[in-house]
């Protein structure tokens, strides 16, 4: 039987053909379009516990008051050296200057007032409603040390003001936090307030060298009174302007969890000799392969299973195009994205594990072979990985059994916080940052390094 296809039943096949290609791609470029223009995750609670708001009139006097409290302390030079070395007597003016300065605070019937390990300070504050789950204001007031030649451009504890910018250690982390939860505190005190949900502040000594007397101490404490915190707001992220490109406008940035950490040493043993009879490879040699695969072999992009993602979801409505098509359409575009952000060092640590080989030591001798040499890597990982994985895949990558792989100390990422809708404390944390500075966009991400600003996981 013979087939005779005509022209137009030929051209209506094709036509058929071409609806079938064409009308999925057109679908997806309607839902892309679509989604550019209405997409907008930035959304918060519909009702709020309480709407009312203190607005501080603050007078000249009162302003300079302040300034000169935050001057004087971080004038107080509490370095914590180590574990056993701090600067007790600075801590102890530190003190003085707090019940100088916040008087009401250490002083009124709502507050219960407690020194842990001799120079952290727990406040319980009581709310009208003891119902209500409290929730915690966590600050260090420790501070690293610091020393002039390092490259300040004033004594790093003179709190010096240059073109409105104070200078000095803990200007940032964290004596603003200390002075700041304080101050906002006394000012309410002053006018009689009383707040619905009791609520407790955390004032640590020793955080900057791991808290082991400060706040592991607190949380014993809380822990043996049974204490449940709805979430915890410790020092964290920033407001950044003008650094996200295509972005209209600052970005405030809440941190809803925190990189994992993890310090590896790799060690190689050989036997020693002449550098007149080598082998083929000395220990120096095996050990710098190993680091070379390391680096050269990254850990695997992990774009989408943190935050990461939620963090330009929420910001997609304030870009301009481009920008805001890839944004509001990460379903489609975030190998783009993800692809972008792993080609810069500073972004790169939003999607992977990073490795970073900070020590490496052999040789005590121009002419001897060295018997042992070692590395140390620091690794700060993603928050869908552990430690344990991470050490799973540097030995995989090195690959090599005469390199020793050993955990010297590490810590797993933090869960991360629920930042949705029906969040309290992310909720509260926005509007409280929306309402101090309304021209910003709140979103949240995880930590890069050991900072945490807002964690609702019951840790105690």
């Amino acid at each position: 039987m013979k087939i005779r296809i005509t022209k137009k039943k030929f051209f209506k096949i094709f036509a058929i053909l071409l609806t079938i290609l064409i009308l999925p791609v057109l679908i997806l470029f309607l839902v892309v379009i679509g989604r550019t223009f209405t997409f907008n995750l930035n959304t918060e609670l519909e009702q709020w516990e309480n709407t009312t708001t203190f607005n501080p009139h603050l007078s000249q006097e009162q302003k300079a008051r302040l300034l000169a409290n935050l001057k004087e302390a971080i004038q107080l030079p509490t370095v914590s050296f180590s574990e056993t070395q701090q600067n007790i007597s600075a801590l102890y003016e530190f003190d003085l200057l707090l019940r100088r300065v916040f008087p009401k605070v250490f002083s009124s019937n709502l507050i219960q007032h407690e020194t842990i390990s001799n120079y952290t300070h727990l406040f319980s504050v009581s709310g009208s409603e003891a119902d209500l789950e409290p929730y915690m204001l966590l600050a260090h007031i420790d501070v690293v040390p610091a020393d002039e030649a390092d490259g300040w451009d004033a004594p790093p504890f003179s709190a010096q003001e240059l073109n409105g910018f104070i200078y000095g250690r803990g200007t940032i982390d964290d004596k603003q936090s200390v002075m700041g939860i304080l101050q906002a505190l006394e000012y309410l005190l002053e006018r009689g307030y009383t707040p619905r949900r009791s609520f407790y502040i955390g004032l640590g000594h020793d955080e900057e060298v791991n808290g082991m007397q400060g706040a592991v101490n607190i949380v014993k404490l809380l822990k043996s009174r049974g204490v449940k915190l709805l979430y915890v707001l410790d020092e964290g992220l920033t407001i950044m302007d003008g650094m996200i490109d295509g972005l209209d406008g600052p970005a405030a940035l809440i941190g809803v969890s925190e990189k994992g950490q993890a310090t590896v040493k790799l060690s190689v043993n050989a036997a020693p000799g002449h550098s007149s009879m080598p082998p083929r490879e000395t220990s120096i040699g095996i050990l710098a392969s190993a680091v070379r695969r390391l680096e050269q072999k990254r850990m695997p992009n992990l774009f989408g299973l943190g935050p990461e993602r939620a963090t330009f979801e929420h910001l997609a409505h304030k870009f301009g195009l481009p920008h805001r098509m890839v944004m509001a359409n990460l379903w489609l575009f975030s190998s783009l994205l993800s692809g972008i952000l792993e080609g810069q060092p500073d972004t790169n640590a939003f999607v992977r594990t990073t490795t970073a080989v900070t020590m490496f030591n052999s040789g005590v001798k121009i002419n001897v072979l060295p018997p042992y040499a070692e590395a140390f890597v620091n690794f700060r990982i993603h928050s869908s990985q552990t430690v344990q994985e991470v050490l799973k895949l540097i030995e995989s990558t090195i690959s090599d059994k005469r390199v020793a792989v050993e955990l010297m100390k590490g810590f797993d990422p933090l869960p991360v916080s629920s930042y949705d809708e029906h969040t309290f404390g992310y909720q509260i944390i926005k509007k409280t940052a929306n309402d101090i500075f309304p021209q910003v966009t709140v979103t949240p991400v995880s930590a890069l390094a050991t900072l945490i600003a807002v964690t609702t996981q019951n840790f105690l």
